[in-house]
């Protein structure tokens, strides 16, 4: 009966070591399809950013394109001219033009080319130009108009504290006027 109980006792170690196996073979294949699983999830990830920047890239475009017969063909301007009517025709096309510069910035920005930071630099030499700074006050109602949290408005408010700092700076060193934001 020794004999019995060893041989029993031995097949107990046998199944005891295939179920091990079995288990370890279990697991390493759940991970390998996890892996597999977060691979694919990246995949999308990266495919739905590449998607969206090629939106912004035609959207940006598209921009340019509809504010360049704006800004060469008057009749086509009145149709997006929200500025008061006592500017001149040649000014409120400079405005369009200072718009297409300032969007151009914004989107650089949304398309992740250009970081918070590096935003801030660009718009702090941008603004430098007269007709930017008339054009970013001529357009204040068209801001306000905009969704409080949104991406458009908290860039505007920057761009407001920007022209704050840059006129109550005691120096002609533009570029080291206020704090850019951090990242």
């Amino acid at each position: 009966m020794a004999t019995r109980n060893k041989g029993v006792r031995g097949l107990g170690t046998v199944a005891a070591g295939l179920m091990l196996a079995t288990a370890t073979l279990n697991l390493a294949s759940r991970q390998r399809r996890l892996e597999e699983a977060r691979l694919q999830v990246r995949r999308l990830e990266l495919e739905e950013l590449s998607a969206r920047r090629r939106a912004l890239a035609h959207q940006q475009r598209m921009h340019w394109e509809l504010l360049s017969k704006a800004i060469d063909d008057p009749a086509l301007a009145e149709v997006i001219d929200t500025y008061d009517r006592d500017i001149p025709a040649a000014k409120r096309r400079q405005y369009f033009y200072a718009n297409a510069w300032y969007a151009n910035l914004y989107h650089l920005y949304r398309a992740g080319i250009l970081d918070q930071e590096e935003l801030y630099g660009h718009l702090r030499e941008l603004f430098q130009s007269p007709v930017l700074r008339e054009y970013w006050e001529a357009s204040k109602g068209t801001r306000a108009s905009l969704k409080g949290g949104s991406e458009e408005a908290k860039i505007g408010r920057m761009v407001d504290g920007l022209l704050k700092d840059l006129d109550e700076a005691d120096t002609d060193e533009w570029w080291v006027v206020g704090n850019p934001p951090g990242p």
